[in-house]
């Protein structure tokens, strides 16, 4: 499966990305801002790609016209519950972009995207997202994607970077997303 934007083209991730992806990844201020420290090798890099990054739904963020990964977005499992049990498939995005292209859009594009995909092929009734407290960048991608504030937990363990921190939780539902995308067109 490939997803063709304007400027992005989201594509499976390949074990041949491994040395692009610890180039970007071993920055310590794209990882632990998202909760996974910087990555030490490519060799990590690589054993990311074939376990973490061959989940279903989770694709490389490559510029288009090039074939280098400039960050990664997927869907998941959701960790929360809606307040509208029963509602449907829902299921959370993670994404993150490299420092380099920062501020050039390319996040809320990627996410715009995995919503179409999530909404308009997989069926989903309403999608998760969250952030650490602190992670700006990541909220404004959220508001601008359209997602809601919905709640906020406190004390949650960061597993991968061994501490305790603050995550907020936005929502988006399907019949939102379908309202704000055709009051856009």
């Amino acid at each position: 499966m490939v997803i063709h934007t304007e400027h992005l083209t989201l594509r499976p991730w390949r074990e041949a990305d491994a040395a692009n992806l610890f180039a970007y990844a071993s920055d310590p201020d794209v990882g632990p801002a998202a909760g996974w420290p910087p990555h030490r090798s490519i060799e990590e890099s690589r054993e990311i790609i074939r376990t973490v990054f061959s989940a279903p739904y989770t694709f490389a963020v490559c510029l288009a016209g090039t074939d280098e990964p400039i960050g990664s977005i997927g869907l998941m499992p959701s960790r929360c519950e809606s307040s509208c049990q029963g509602v449907g498939l829902e299921l959370e995005v993670g994404y993150w972009i490299a420092k380099p292209f920062w501020g050039r859009g390319f996040a809320p594009e990627a996410v715009r995207a995995m919503q179409r995909y999530a909404f308009e092929t997989l069926g989903c009734k309403a999608l998760w997202c969250g952030y650490y407290e602190g992670n700006d960048k990541s909220l404004r991608v959220q508001q601008k994607c359209g997602f809601s504030p919905h709640h906020v937990e406190f004390d949650v363990p960061c597993e991968l970077m061994g501490d305790v921190r603050t995550e907020y939780f936005t929502y988006l539902t399907c019949d939102d997303w379908r309202r704000q995308t055709e009051g856009k067109q």
